[in-house]
Parts: C-alpha cells; structure tokens; sequence
C-alpha cells in the first residue's frame, strides 16, 4: 500500500513539474558522412551564460552520459569530430558533429548544470544510410515547393537530335517533357526545357512547385540510339528545416518569410500546425484568427516575395511549428513554397506581467504604463494603433521624437521615466471610437512590444475631475486663475497642472518655483487645485491639464484649453467658472461706489438754518464738481489694493450711521427742551409771592435792564456748545427820555424775574455746560 502511495505522489509530481526552459530541435536528420549543427537556448541570466553546458547521449537506464560540455571535456567516441560552442550575448549554444555514421542515431539531451539533474531538451538524431547511385549521378536537393533546374550536357552532333527528361518508375523511364513539347500530365504546367544563348552543348529543365511524388532518379537524353548522350539525376525533395525561435512569454516574435520572386504577386499567409493539417492565422486578403485579434500583423517587405509577420503579447499557448507561404487562394497548397519555424514560448519571463486590457468611460481618461527593457533607457519610445483593416498596420500616434497626430491634439501625451524600465502614455476625454488595439514599442529590444486593448463605455456618472467649461478665455497681461475639482479619495495623492504641447505635458511649477512662471497652488480643504497664469502672455494659450498621480504611476486627468485674447477698451474679461473673480470684481464695485458716496457727503455741507439761496446753488455747483470728479477717478479706484478698499466701504456706512443717529437725537433733545421751558414757566407763575416783588430789583432787575419782551434765546448744541443769540429792537428817543411810573417798574421787575426763573430751570434741567 505504501509502495502504491509513493508511486502515485511521484506520477503526479512528475506531471505538475515545471516546463524545462532549454530549448532545442526536437528531431535531427543526415546522412552518413555528413554533418549536423545542434542549437540550444537557454534563459536570459547571469547564472545560465555562465554555467556549465553539455551534449549527453541517454541510455537503455536512463542515464544520460555526457560527451562534449562547455568545461573542456570530450569524449573518445567524439574526439577529433566535435565540439561545444557557447554564443552567450545569443543565449545559444551549439553542438557540431561531423563524420556522422549510423551508429550516431539515439536520443540525445543538451542541457545546462548537471547531467541527469540539471535543465535539459531531448533530441531525437537519426543518420541515413547513402542511397546507392550510380557514380555518374549529380544530386539536386531542394525544399518542397521550390524550383528546380537541371542541367543536361551533350555532344554538339547531337544538337539537331530531340532533347527529352524521364523519370525512373520500377524498370522503365516515364516521360516527363522532351524538345517536341511533349509534356507528362502530372507536369503540366510545371516543366519547361529551354537552351540558353547560343549554346549547343546543354539543355535545362526547369520543374516548378516541388512535391514529395516529384523525388527520384531523372534520366536526360539527347540524341536516339547508342550515340545518344544521356546523364543520371537524383532529384531529393524534402522538408524545410524549422527554424528555432526562442521567446519569453508576453514578448513578441517576428517571422521573416522569403519565399522568392516567383510569388511575389500571390497572397501571403501565417498558419499553425495542428496534428495534419496547417490554420491560417492570418493573410494578405483579410483573414485573421480571433485568438491573435489585436496582436498581429503582416507586412510585405520588398517586391520579391519578403514580408514578416509580428505577434506581440506571446501566450504559452502561442509555441509550436509555423509554416508561412503563398498562394493565390490564402491559403496553404501543396508544390508552393513554404518556411517553417519552431516557436519555444519561455514562461519564466523577464518581461513584467501588466494588464492587457484597460477601461475608460466616455469623457473620462486613462493612462497605460508601458514596459520597456530597463537596460534600453535612452531607446525611443512609440504608441501606435492596431488598425485590423486589411494587412492590418500600426500608425504611431505619439513618441519620444515623434508629434502627436492631428486628432489627438490636447489628448494624447507619453511621458518617458528613465530608469525603472516604464514610459506611461495618457489618452483623456476618451469617446467609444477610441476602443481597440493598442502597442507599446521601442527602437530597441524587439521582444518588449506589448499589445494593449482599450474598452470604453457610455459614462453613467460625474467624472472625478472636473474644470467646467472645456473652454476659458484669458486677458494678455492680466491674472488668470482656474480650479479644477478633486473628490476626496485622491486626498493623499499628488495633485498636478501640465501644459500640454506636441512634445508632452510640462509639469507647471509650483508657487516658490518660479516667479514669472505658469503657477499651481492646492487648496486642500477645500479640495482644489488651481492654475494661475500671472501675468497671462500669448504663449500661455493652448491645453492644460489637471491630473493625480502616485509617484511615478499616473491616474486620471481631465483638460481645458484656454484662449488668449488682448484686453479691449471698456470691457472686462472675467472666466465665468472663476467664482473668486466674480467675487472680486462685485467688491471692486461696491467699494468705488461708496467712495463716490463719501466724496459727495464731504463735498456738499450742511446749510443750516441761516443759508441763503446763493450759498445753496454754490453748494450745488461744488457737489456736481465733485461727482464728476468722482466719476473721473473711478477708474484709480478699480487699480487700489484690496486692503484699502475694504477700509473704506467699512467707515464710510459706519459714518453715515453715526450722523442719522447724531441728527436724530438733537431733533429730540430739542422737542424735549421746549417742553420743559413750558413746564417751568407755569411752574413759577404759581408760586410767586410777594416778598419775591419787593425783592425784584436785588434778584436782577438791574441786569436786564433795558431788555424786551420780544427778547429771543436760541440754543444750538454742537460739540457741547451752547450759542445764545439775542435780537434787540431800538425804541424811539421820546420813550427813553419819559418818566417811569412805579407800575411799569414793576412790570419790568416781573418781567425780569420770569426770564431769570426760566434761565435757572434749564441750568438745572441741562445741568452745567462749557461756554
């Protein structure tokens, strides 16, 4: 039972072990006495180029005895008719025998390290005995689906004599084409004799599209009869030799087709072996296999029958034999030349593993990082576009020396990063005619090209950067400000302005980078980040983007273009999405407004009670002079600094204030007055005695003497002033000069005493006061 446990872990472990990455010719062919060239692939590493290599020859046990390494050794059965050659910068090493003899054919491994323990490929040898021919035969050895011509000597009495080629079946000579334009069924079409020039010594046959049947022993003859002059062919037919391709996975590969000129003008086509038959994968008239959809294409190279099929974005299901060819049709037919290849897919690849399909939304962007090979970091770099309409081909849309397309203007950038083997190209307001192939490639190590495919879909929401309207117009030499909008999940990342250009999209500065410069500063409560052009020059018109990133790896960006245009007498360019702009102009407003206001409240005084009209009008004249100076000057009031502006529409309301309030409580310190003046005056009138008459003249008769009843006091308050005027009407000399009668004494004491009471009432009301 434990036997069985053990067997079964070890069948299983066995079918799960890693695919060996050596790579080689699963099956060799010669002849005896001829010689093969064997070669090896090995990984691309500093350990593989430096380690031991070995050729080695497996037994009945399955031991592998080594016959020729890399470190010197070399058998005796090998001595003197091989060697070992390691091409390190290939990543190859080749085995050559010479002398081979049927005692060569087994199975063999070329490997890496240890024998028996280390990486290795089998290889099947298999050496031919000569075929017996007669001595006089000349051997003519030629592809399947190639051209033969044979040259056939003869006598010059035979010249005027018929010309014929036979081919050998059993005992008898088969016809196969002869001077009299006799020519086989089986080669029609096919075979053509001909002389060439002058010559009366030899004839040619040429035969087209080699097959297999077409193999064998070929007789030509000139002249009947004994005298006839006759020569042996042996014509060999075989397969062509697969050519070895080692890739790793996700590179590419190229196959180079040389068909020859005879098919120049047919259609060309790529298939893949499967079991007995061949699927194309692509040709010339338009087919092309779903599973290569994006990644393939083949191109004519010259008018001679070249061209070359490229496949990016290798799969591990990509390796096996591929045989290229021509034909009117398409596709594969037999008798027409073909090239074949071995495809050895490495899994262990130094190529790194990225998404091969990216998805936007309309509207939207997307940034697709592009590989490289790190040691290639001066290479160019190219984006170009799968175009999968007949032979298919790939426009560059952008590079590192190369101007972006027309209709990509302000959308498409590639930004190069030296050093960590990555350039990232930026496609943004995306639309669903932008889905499809796309490939990454360089001027240099043809196996990083990588194929990448663009999904975009209608968008059904809000995109997370936002700068409205796509189109903003600044004013030359003015201040430009535009603020792009930024969700709060790319808080932690860093927030950038580029002006794009058909070299790229500069970074812009930040503020204490430059001090003319195109400026960026983030606002990060209130998740902004602004672009200010101070001041704005003809140079700054074009496309800006505002974008995110995290260090080196780019994320979505939006764009917005913004025109120049020279200011313009009377008028004022404000970009409307610029909320801080509106804001200022209105304040600028305000401001000159309420300055207007304060020079016409200095400029026009308070008339008061004894103004006259002239006085009034000049007053006028001077406020009308005033407004149009202030109206003059409301222009500088548009040029002062902020700060002063707010000052000012501050006090001059805060004044305005105080004097409504001033005026209003005179008016009621006033009408409170009055009222009091009447209160005191009966008040005294009621309590009068008549002790109070007898004193009259010590209480002030004598200082107011002389007065009058019409006597008038008018009081005005201003700055805690009380002004008293008084008005005196004269009196005639005759009422000077007559005799006083002790009652109008009298009436004049009580007239006196009445003004003193009232005068005592308001210093008592009033309290006391400074003159």
């Amino acid at each position: 039972m434990r036997l069985y446990l053990f067997t079964l872990l070890v069948t299983v472990f066995s079918g799960v072990s890693t695919k060996s990455p050596i790579f080689g010719p699963q099956e060799v062919s010669s002849i005896e006495g001829d010689s093969v060239s064997i070669t090896c692939y090995y990984p691309d590493t500093s350990v593989n180029r430096h380690t031991r290599k070995y050729w080695c020859r497996q037994g009945a046990s399955g031991m592998c005895t080594t016959l020729i390494s890399s470190n010197g050794y070399l058998s005796k059965e090998y001595s003197g008719r091989a060697n070992l050659i390691n091409f390190p910068e290939n990543n190859t090493f080749v085995i050559n025998i010479e002398q081979l003899t049927q005692d060569d054919t087994g199975s063999y491994k070329c490997g890496l390290g240890t024998s028996n323990r280390g990486l290795s490929f089998d290889v099947s040898l298999e050496v031919s005995q000569v075929p017996e021919l007669p001595s006089d035969t000349h051997v003519y050895t030629k592809d399947i689906g190639r051209n033969v011509t044979i040259e056939c000597p003869f006598k010059r009495e035979n010249a005027p004599s018929k010309k014929s080629l036979c081919k050998k079946t059993n005992q008898s000579c088969e016809l196969v084409i002869d001077s009299t334009e006799k020519v086989n069924p089986s080669y029609i079409g096919r075979a053509e004799l001909f002389m060439k020039g002058t010559s009366l010594t030899e004839f040619y046959v040429n035969i087209r599209h080699l097959t297999h049947n077409d193999a064998g022993l070929y007789v030509c003859q000139a002249g009947e009869g004994p005298s006839a002059d006759k020569k042996n062919v042996d014509l060999q037919v075989l397969e062509p030799e697969p050519e070895m391709l080692y890739k790793d996975l996700r590179s590419s590969v190229t196959f180079e087709c040389d068909l020859g000129r005879e098919v120049a003008n047919e259609a060309k086509y790529l298939c893949r072996m499967n079991k007995e038959t061949c699927d194309v994968i692509i040709n010339t008239l338009g087919k092309r296999d779903p599973d290569f959809e994006g990644r393939i294409l083949i191109t004519p190279k010259d008018d001679n029958g070249r061209f070359s099929v490229l496949i990016t974005g290798l799969r591990k299901e990509d390796a096996g034999h591929y045989q290229c060819g021509a034909h009117s049709s398409g596709l594969p037919q037999e008798g027409w030349p073909i090239q074949t290849w071995q495809l050895f897919v490495n899994e262990e690849s130094t190529i790194p593993n990225r998404r091969s399909v990216v998805k936007g939304v309309t509207g939207g962007s997307v940034a697709i990082a592009c590989p490289y090979n790190p040691k290639e970091s001066s290479s160019l770099k190219y984006w170009c576009r799968w175009e999968g309409d007949g032979n298919g081909h790939c426009p560059v849309l952008v590079g590192t020396q190369a101007q972006v397309q027309e209709e990509y203007e302000g959308r498409l950038a590639l930004f190069d990063q030296p050093g960590n083997g990555t350039y990232t190209v930026i496609l943004n307001q995306l639309t669903t005619e932008d889905a499809g192939f796309y490939w990454c490639l360089t001027n240099g190590d043809s196996r990083w090209r990588t194929t990448i495919e663009l999904q975009v879909a209608e968008a059904t929401r809000e995109p997370n950067l936002e700068v409205t309207p796509q189109n903003a117009t600044a004013v030359l030499g003015e201040t430009f400000t535009v603020s792009c909008h930024y969700p709060c999940k790319f808080y932690s990342q860093e927030k950038y302005w580029c002006k794009w250009s058909n070299k790229g999209c500069h970074i812009l500065p930040s503020h204490d980078e430059g001090a003319r410069q195109s400026s960026v500063s983030c606002d990060q409560s209130s998740q902004l980040i602004s672009m200010t052009l101070n001041p704005v020059s003809k140079e700054d018109e074009g496309w800006y983007w505002c974008g995110v990133k995290q260090g080196q790896t780019y994320g979505e960006i939006t764009a917005i273009y913004v025109a120049v245009e020279e200011r313009t007498r009377g008028s004022s360019h404000v970009n409307p999405t610029d909320a801080n702009a509106r804001a200022k102009v209105a304040l600028e407003e305000e401001v000159v407004d309420s300055s207007i206001s304060e020079k016409e409240n200095k400029a026009i005084p308070n008339p008061g009670p004894f103004a006259n009209e002239r006085e009034i009008q000049n007053v006028g004249d001077q406020a009308q002079e005033n407004r149009a100076s202030g109206d003059a000057g409301s222009a500088d009031g548009q040029s002062r600094s902020s700060s002063s502006k707010v000052l000012f529409s501050t006090l001059v309301p805060l004044g305005l204030v105080l004097a409504v309030g001033a005026i209003a409580v005179w008016v009621a310190r006033v009408r409170h007055r009055k009222n009091v003046d009447r209160m005191s005056i009966s008040s005294y009138r009621t309590d009068i005695s008549m002790a109070d008459f007898k004193n009259s003249r010590d209480l002030g008769g004598n200082d107011n003497m002389g007065a009058s009843p019409d006597t008038q006091q008018t009081v005005i308050e201003g700055k805690d002033e009380i002004v008293t005027t008084t008005e005196c009407t004269a009196e005639p000399e005759e009422s000077k000069k007559a005799k006083r009668s002790s009652k109008e004494e009298a009436d004049m004491a009580y007239s006196a005493f009445l003004l003193q009471s009232s005068t005592i009432a308001a210093q008592v009301h009033d309290g006391p006061q400074e003159a």
